[in-house]
């Protein structure tokens, strides 16, 4: 069996709870929320479960190392300790990213510089070889994280970002990250056989991860993972596993998700998007505006929607006329739904006459944003 790691969980700020109770779901061993993510303790093959199954997670992290620094010299020796050869071949590639706080050593990029002159001195020193730096698709990251002088060293087991699913064809002008469209899904409680609405759908990312959530898609079921570029790691092992998340997936028959928007390029972009998921015909869209909304009474549905801010897409007398509309529209038609909606402008959020119903904070793409969530209309 493999040896017990301790292990970091990224995510958005503000969604650590929805993670939180995904980790959970998971079954795995000690697990703690903390400010940015949610730590655990597993073996490699929780680290494969993680980066399968997580919808909000952003990078999964494996710690390595874990010393005390205050100078440059305390930093080379603590990263030249580590037996990088465990991970990485001599000729390989590596990248080191760094982040300080509260610390002596605050120059993130020195910081970098010095962590990646350490490991390719050890190299060097026990192979007679050394890795070189590809910053754009190495064989191994490096997350060098300080913090009042005490320096993290992890690898990242996830590689390029956990959002990057591999079905997406067309961003559009204003993309939603993947995860975080998942943790709105899992965040409004849609128990997957209701229908879910989505009236400013763009490209479909809301619902194509509400249709995997749905039927029971691994996330990561479609892509590859840093981890499998590593020495140690077990390729017929994780093959089986990734074959076993790959072979769930069926939607209930009877499940509606539907989706509109009023840019018919955004539309064609949706149903292209949602065919590369393997969800083709499976997903209602069309061109319509949000202010003619007009859901079926009775339904009981769940709305999870993005619209537009007037940061990249909308202007703002235009925005507001929407916001408000649409409230109107919902208030009168969707009786008995719940609605939850992400904005990073809490006054057009105003506009659409909900007052009082909770807020969630979360950082969306850089951007402060709130997800309005009205339980029942």
């Amino acid at each position: 069996m493999s040896a017990r790691n301790p292990y970091f969980a990224t995510c958005s700020p503000g969604l650590e709870a929805v993670l939180h109770a995904e980790v959970k779901a998971l079954g795995l061993r000690r697990v703690e929320r903390q400010v940015g993510g949610v730590a655990f303790e597993g073996t490699r093959e929780d680290a494969w479960t993680a980066n399968l199954w997580l919808r909000s997670a952003i990078r999964v992290l494996e710690r390595v190392t874990r010393f005390e620094a205050r100078d440059a010299d305390e930093l080379y020796a603590g990263a030249r300790e580590v037996a990088w050869e465990r991970f990485l071949a001599p000729t390989g590639s590596l990248v080191v990213d760094a982040r300080s706080n509260r610390s002596l050593l605050d120059h993130t990029q020195f910081v970098e510089q010095r962590v990646k002159d350490a490991i390719v001195d050890h190299f060097r020193e026990t192979t007679g070889e050394r890795p070189s730096v590809d910053k754009n698709d190495p064989d191994m990251r490096i997350n060098a994280h300080v913090f009042k002088d005490r320096v993290t060293l992890s690898l990242d087991t996830s590689g390029h970002s956990l959002h990057r699913r591999g079905w997406r064809r067309h961003q559009g002008r204003a993309p939603l990250a993947e995860t975080t469209a998942a943790a709105m899904v899992l965040m409004s409680g849609w128990n997957g056989r209701a229908p879910l609405l989505d009236p400013f759908c763009g490209t479909g990312t809301i619902l194509i991860e509400a249709a995997w959530i749905a039927a029971g898609i691994a996330p990561g079921a479609m892509r590859s993972f840093g981890f499998e570029r590593w020495n140690d790691h077990d390729a017929k092992r994780f093959a089986r596993a990734k074959q076993a998340a790959s072979s769930k997936g069926a939607l209930p028959g009877k499940l509606r998700l539907l989706g509109s928007d009023n840019d018919r390029e955004r539309i064609a972009e949706a149903h292209e998007n949602a065919a590369a998921a393997g969800l083709e015909g499976r997903i209602e869209f069309e061109v319509a505006s949000a202010s003619d909304f007009a859901p079926r009474p009775g339904w009981n549905a769940t709305i999870v929607t993005n619209p537009p801010y007037g940061l990249r897409v909308g202007r703002g007398d235009e925005l507001e006329r929407t916001y408000h509309d649409f409230g109107e529209r919902l208030r009168r038609r969707c009786e008995g739904y719940s609605l939850h909606l992400l904005t990073a402008n809490p006054m057009l959020c105003d506009r659409l006459g909900f007052a009082g119903a909770p807020r969630q904070a979360i950082i969306n793409g850089g951007l402060e944003c709130e997800v309005l969530q009205v339980e029942r209309i």
